[in-house]
């Protein structure tokens, strides 16, 4: 491993037009999402929808501008901190903001009856089931960072502005597929119990830390950047982390409802006592 190299290949100028898709496809994601938003309450303005939801998604939105646009996404091609700062806002805070605003649920209630009908059949067949199985999400989401870093994987997806974009594709997707598992509000035909969501959620912890620890002491990183650069990076990874797993924690506990418990069946005695 050669910590001398520069972190990315491409410099800030060739990648402008890369900041053109981006710049395009985020505000119409907000637009669409917005006239959902408005067609929801307007098709049944008692249930309405929730402002907070709206605010989730626009959150999301502006964490993933702030990624993939001018000034991190140029410091990103620059150097290793910048490229972990945009895996912090791509791969956690942005899916965990999106996932709160009900998107699935949003669609559902505006689409078509025969549409949403066949978006639930999506939802509910065996691919989504496995998709969406907590071991596949937890793979997909953490267990990936191993392969990119400690393999010459990272290096490739640097060297060419598809392969880079795939990455970003990857973080988004597996993000928010494990923020759907741990705490999404939208319907999941097969969600696994609390406790098995936070085990989940202890195993995507540990590992995180691991790997952030790895790499910060050099240890099977194939990350051609300066040291500092690998080194402040793990930081970035570890700390950041953790304070995104302590949200995603905490949207668990807010979007958790407890099942109801059957009404007993029977009264209990009442006590009798003898006149006097």
């Amino acid at each position: 491993m050669d910590h001398g190299m520069p972190a990315h290949g491409p410099d800030a100028s060739s990648s402008v037009p890369e900041w053109l898709l981006p710049a395009l496809v985020l505000p119409a994601a907000a637009g669409a999402y917005l006239l959902l938003a408005h067609r929801a309450r307007h098709r049944n303005p008692v249930l309405g929808w929730s402002r907070w939801r709206t605010a989730g998604f626009l959150t999301g939105v502006l964490l993933l501008s702030a990624a993939l646009l001018p000034p991190v996404a140029p410091f990103a091609h620059e150097d290793f901190r910048g490229h972990m700062a945009q895996h912090m806002l791509i791969g956690m805070y942005g899916p965990l903001a999106l996932v709160l605003s009900a998107p699935v649920t949003l669609l559902l209630r505006t689409l078509p009856a025969a549409r949403g009908r066949q978006l639930t059949t999506v939802l509910h067949s065996p691919p989504a089931r496995v998709i969406a199985h907590p071991a596949v999400a937890l793979a997909l989401s953490t267990g990936s960072l191993a392969v990119l870093y400690f393999t010459p994987l990272y290096t490739a997806t640097m060297s060419t502005p598809a392969a880079h974009w795939l990455l970003h594709a990857h973080f988004l997707l597996s993000g928010c597929l494990f923020a759907h598992v741990i705490a999404g509000p939208d319907p999941s035909p097969s969600r696994p119990s609390v406790r098995a969501r936070l085990v989940c959620l202890g195993v995507a912890i540990a590992a995180h830390a691991v790997i952030a620890q790895l790499m910060y002491g050099g240890f099977w990183v194939d990350v051609h950047a300066p040291i500092p650069q690998v080194q402040a990076g793990a930081e970035i990874m570890y700390y950041g982390g953790d304070i995104a797993e302590l949200l995603l924690a905490a949207a668990l506990v807010a979007t958790w409802r407890p099942e109801p418990r059957r009404a007993a069946t029977r009264e209990p005695a009442r006590e009798v006592t003898a006149p006097a």
